[in-house]
């Protein structure tokens, strides 16, 4: 069921609108879809990459917004609320990370789930990782890397989770205007929707003013996550 398109009225109920809206926003190519015999069909794949843009170019109202939205929706796991700081663990935190191009901040970020058991296929993830950054680079403008695959990999996670890895110095990880990134978390779910709501909360605590900076001078990961934990207490 989870790969079946959407249609007019399931989009809408999924994205709380009315079906008018969804076709007047499909048809003014502000949604993507496709005719068939004259209905309209979303894909789940390309309105869950559509969600992470949106979700992307928003400011902290419109992500407020985003996670009343998602919120409203049940996710397998259960969880009642997402927390950042409960997804991390000390051990799934790398400072620094010890990676010098592209390639090699993708493979040593999935080592570390991998070392702890969290992640059964590292090459997997890494190459999935690969292929959501050639779709569209999730680097940042702050320095910071949201990695993940385009589609949740369940199968090869023992748990949904979250890692982090802090290079000792800015790479170029295809950034807006050449802008270096040494931050890079690893988003790693098991359905679209908690990968959304996800998302959707760790932009907002780095769209907070000092949290980024805050986050490269934690020095350690204990003090990474009581830091994290601070912010979403005031959010």
């Amino acid at each position: 069921m989870d790969h079946e398109d959407f249609d007019v009225q399931s989009l809408a109920t999924y994205l709380h609108l009315t079906p008018e809206q969804v076709r007047k926003m499909a048809s003014r190519d502000r949604l993507p879809g496709r005719r068939i015999g004259g209905d309209w069909k979303f894909s789940r794949a390309d309105i869950h990459h559509w969600f992470e843009e949106k979700i992307g170019a928003a400011d902290e109202k419109d992500l407020v917004e985003v996670e009343q939205v998602l919120e409203s929706k049940k996710s397998p796991e259960g969880l009642q609320e997402i927390r950042i700081s409960q997804l991390l663990n000390e051990d799934r935190i790398a400072i620094p990370l010890e990676a010098r191009t592209r390639n090699s901040v993708v493979e040593k970020v999935c080592a570390i789930p991998f070392a702890t058991g969290m992640l059964w296929d590292p090459e997997k993830m890494a190459e999935a990782i690969r292929a959501r950054e050639q779709l569209h680079p999730t680097a940042l403008e702050n320095g910071v890397a949201l990695l993940h695959p385009r589609r949740p990999l369940a199968g090869i996670l023992a748990e949904p989770f979250l890692a982090l890895g802090i290079t000792s110095t800015g790479i170029p990880f295809g950034g807006p205007r050449g802008v270096l990134t040494d931050v890079f978390f690893l988003i790693a779910m098991i359905d679209e929707a908690c990968h959304l709501r996800v998302l959707a909360r760790l932009s907002r605590l780095i769209a907070q003013e000092t949290f980024v900076e805050e986050i490269r001078s934690a020095g350690s990961p204990a003090a990474v996550i009581q830091l994290i934990s601070d912010y979403e207490e005031n959010i």
